[in-house]
């Protein structure tokens, strides 16, 4: 047994198929190649789980289009709740100063470390600062915060796949899947 197989016993069932997340990302090319024809579009990835989204994102966008990476944390105790402050740990190489700034985001979930970068970002000037999201987790939300460009709701369960991990395990299956309680409780 090969390793993908592994990796699909493991999720109980499958939320967002391949075939959805494809059309999905197509569909939101589509729109943000309308939406921001002939402006200067900087794609911001937050790494790590935005990185399969981002590379398929770019490529379903039809207009010129830079890209940047992020990593940031948030702070809290050893694996406790977020406390919102926001530890910037790879910061941008791009100068924003009149980009049109679109932070692809793999989930907004609670939303507290989003809440905290945008006003950052939008301190160094882009023309304006918007959220493309693959996944959103509405009932977990603390924030007031919600996407400009969502792909897809999900209820409150443990998701993995397409970027999103569990112990950095997982990003690579091609769907969004739930894990099974017994992987993540062990």
């Amino acid at each position: 047994m090969n390793s993908m197989q592994s990796m699909d016993r493991d999720i109980d069932h499958i939320l967002v198929s391949e075939e959805q997340l494809q059309d999905k990302v197509a569909a939101l090319g589509e729109q943000i190649s309308r939406d921001y024809q002939g402006r200067d579009l900087l794609l911001v990835s937050i790494l790590k789980g935005s990185v399969v989204f981002m590379a398929d994102l770019m490529r379903a966008i039809k207009i010129p289009c830079g890209i940047d990476f992020m990593v940031v944390s948030s702070y809290g105790g050893a694996n406790t709740e977020s406390t919102g402050l926001v530890k910037i740990v790879k910061d941008l190489d791009a100068d924003l100063t009149g980009k049109d700034v679109l932070i692809v985001e793999d989930i907004l979930d609670t939303g507290i470390t989003l809440s905290h970068l945008l006003p950052v970002l939008r301190m160094r000037n882009p023309n304006s600062v918007r959220l493309c999201t693959i996944l959103s987790k509405p009932s977990r939300r603390k924030a007031d915060i919600e996407p400009d460009y969502l792909g897809f709701e999900v209820p409150d369960e443990f998701v993995v796949g397409y970027g999103l991990d569990f112990d950095e395990k997982y990003r690579n299956l091609p769907y969004v899947g739930v894990l099974k309680p017994e992987i993540y409780s062990k």
